[in-house]
């Protein structure tokens, strides 16, 4: 039975090939990624859901040598506190680990949500304003699926102190920070998690545990 709007299986199965090929890249190629790429994967997001039809999604390109540093250094200093958190094992493992790629990546995308928009009326954020955050990250899965189908990885930095990224990058007020993107051609390709091939983690099977109330 055709179903209006269903994809074949042949696309189907491509779908999931991306998916299982969307990992956390954290050692990229020197190679340069075109601007007009990445302003491309920047204007599909266009295509993400949000809350009201919101769009608060709001894309920062750091190009600046000094701002790039100041992003580095608030990762020196939370990745520093967040080792002294762990012990023994676990430490060593935590200081194995490659968390960022900063240095090798060509592009640096900082990723805010605007919070003081009035795009969507506040259509469904009234009692739940963290659907503009919400609606942020599914922005940055859809840039994510479109560079990796380009062959370009992306890597998510998250041991930043957020303020001390909105400072640095001298954002409007009500700008949140959600996400420091690092992009460019991966130095090798993997389709298992680098946290779970380094031990870190396994596969939480209540992950894809379906509840039913």
């Amino acid at each position: 039975m055709s179903v209006p709007g269903c994809f074949d299986e042949s696309f189907q199965r491509q779908f999931h090939q991306l998916l299982e090929a969307r990992r956390d890249v954290r050692s990229f190629k020197s190679d340069p990624v075109p601007d007009a790429v990445v302003e491309e994967l920047v204007a599909v997001t266009r295509l993400s859901p949000s809350v009201g039809f919101s769009q608060p999604w709001r894309f920062v390109r750091v190009d600046s040598t000094e701002r790039r540093e100041a992003v580095v250094a608030s990762f020196e200093r939370a990745n520093a506190a967040a080792l002294a958190s762990y012990e023994g094992e676990r430490a060593a493992l935590y200081a194995r680990l490659k968390l960022a790629g900063f240095r090798e990546a060509p592009v640096h995308l900082a990723v805010f949500c605007d919070d003081a928009t009035d795009t969507g009326k506040g259509l469904g954020a009234k009692t739940m304003p963290e659907t503009r955050a919400f609606s942020t990250t599914m922005a940055i899965y859809t840039l994510w699926l479109a560079a990796r189908a380009r062959g370009i990885g992306v890597g998510w930095v998250s041991i930043l102190d957020p303020r001390e990224v909105e400072r640095a990058l001298d954002v409007p007020e009500g700008w949140r920070f959600i996400a420091y993107l690092c992009l460019g051609y991966p130095a090798s390709y993997e389709n298992t998690p680098e946290l779970l091939r380094a031990g870190w983690e396994d596969v939480d099977p209540r992950s894809t545990h379906l509840t039913i109330r």
